[in-house]
């Protein structure tokens, strides 16, 4: 990545966080200013942001990005708290997410990309996990139910991380069918990919958690450096993981688990390390802009942008409908939160990480359809957010809901430091 090209992606995050109070509650959100500013200033714009996605530099934003927002949103999940009101979730992820990568799975086949089963297996995989942060104002709105707001915060957290051993075993179903590997290498690859991950994880985040407690127990620790704990314990996961095949993806949720569970990573200990994941995060949304939206922009078919709407429609909310059959949901809910799925970091990462794996005949068509369907979304649901959310609000003050009423646990927000009163999570 070039030094001009760090210049410019400081610069939009420099004008962001300057106007960045001014901006919240409103339809302009950081990830359409991001994807925007990238899209503007590379090579389809001005060009001054350079990159292409098989670059290593942009690569190994994108999985940093990734490994420290799945620990953060691994750690900061209440355990004890979600198995006292687990419905919403436990529906959005063991229901909806299966049966929307279903969908997602026929429907890329039916639209007539030419893939193979396999091929839409993983397009539907690297599309499936939601991504709260491009709808702020859903999560964050206490004039909202809590349970449904905590519902969409706790399938965020948790789907991306489920979603990856998912994604390794397709790539290596579809690998196999296309000749790159035999099954049997391809079932080993899986095999050590799961395996080696979870041991990884396991052992970064119990070993840090309990040396975090022994700090705490001795006041031997200062409290800036209980902080870096979260990153050291993310990056550890990652090493160990990857050091024997393992995927550090599966490592650093794993992780993240277990360092939650054993050290309670609250807001304070979890600050700096959810803000990096934070700016990082906006880092990658830039970068996505330029290099990668950017150069599949004259690639752009009708056919992708019709399995981007589906992917953002029927084939999220006929799957959440459907899971959320015999909770009691009013309509309106249902439609809530089968909208609310919107579609970012972790897409863009499996999209890098399909990309490495090579061996797929139609790679290139998957990255198109993956970044017309995150722009999109992007889009869609950082402008209706806002609206949408003080329509419901609205609604949900008029009428009795009895299902909706009820409320939901206490989860943490994804960013440690606190909003303005007005969208501020502590308020619910």
């Amino acid at each position: 990545m070039e030094s001009s090209t760090l210049v410019v992606i400081a610069g939009i995050l420099l004008a962001y966080a300057a106007l960045s109070r001014r901006l919240v509650g409103t339809s302009l959100t950081a990830a359409i200013v991001f994807v925007g500013a990238g899209f503007l200033f590379g090579g389809e714009g001005l060009g001054w942001l350079h990159g292409s996605y098989g670059e290593h530099a942009i690569s190994v934003l994108a999985e940093a990005t990734l490994v420290v927002v799945l620990f953060n949103d691994a750690a900061r999940i209440d355990l004890p708290a979600l198995r006292r009101e687990y419905s919403v979730p436990a529906r959005l992820l063991g229901v909806g997410l299966p049966l929307t990568i279903v969908a997602g799975t026929v429907a890329a086949i039916a639209v007539g990309h030419g893939i193979s089963w396999a091929e839409a297996a993983v397009l539907a995989i690297v599309l499936a996990p939601t991504d709260a942060a491009l709808g702020q104002a859903v999560v964050t709105d206490p004039a909202l139910p809590s349970r449904i707001r905590q519902g969409l915060n706790v399938e965020s957290g948790l789907n991306d991380g489920i979603c990856v051993p998912l994604l390794a075993i397709a790539l290596a179903v579809a690998q196999a069918e296309t000749g790159e590997t035999t099954g049997a290498h391809a079932a080993k690859l899986v095999f050590e990919a799961i395996g080696w991950g979870i041991a990884g994880g396991l052992v970064a985040g119990v070993l840090a958690a309990y040396v975090l407690r022994w700090a705490r127990t001795r006041a031997s620790i200062e409290p800036h450096w209980m902080q870096v704990v979260p990153v050291i314990a993310a990056v550890a996961a990652y090493g160990m993981a990857d050091a024997y095949g393992g995927s550090g993806f599966i490592a650093a949720f794993v992780g993240g688990v277990a360092f939650g569970r054993l050290a309670g990573a609250g807001e304070s200990n979890a600050a700096f390390s959810e803000e990096i994941g934070g700016v990082l995060n906006g880092v990658t949304l830039i970068v996505f802009g330029a290099a990668v939206l950017g150069s599949q922009w004259s690639h752009i078919r009708a056919v992708d942008v019709l399995y981007a709407v589906l992917s953002l429609t029927v084939v999220r909310m006929i799957p959440v409908a459907i899971a959320m059959i015999g909770s009691g949901a009013r309509p309106l809910t249902v439609l809530f939160l089968g909208w609310f799925g919107p579609r970012g970091l972790a897409s863009i990462v499996f999209g890098v990480v399909v990309v490495e794996a090579g061996g797929l005949p139609h790679t290139s068509e998957l990255v198109t359809v993956m970044s017309v369907t995150v722009a999109l979304s992007v889009l869609a649901h950082g402008v209706t957010a806002a609206p949408f959310a003080r329509r419901y609000a609205a609604w949900y003050a008029s009428v009795e809901a009895p299902m909706e009423s009820k409320p939901g646990p206490h989860q943490r927000w994804r960013h440690a430091l606190p909003y303005p009163p007005e969208t501020s999570e502590a308020q619910s």
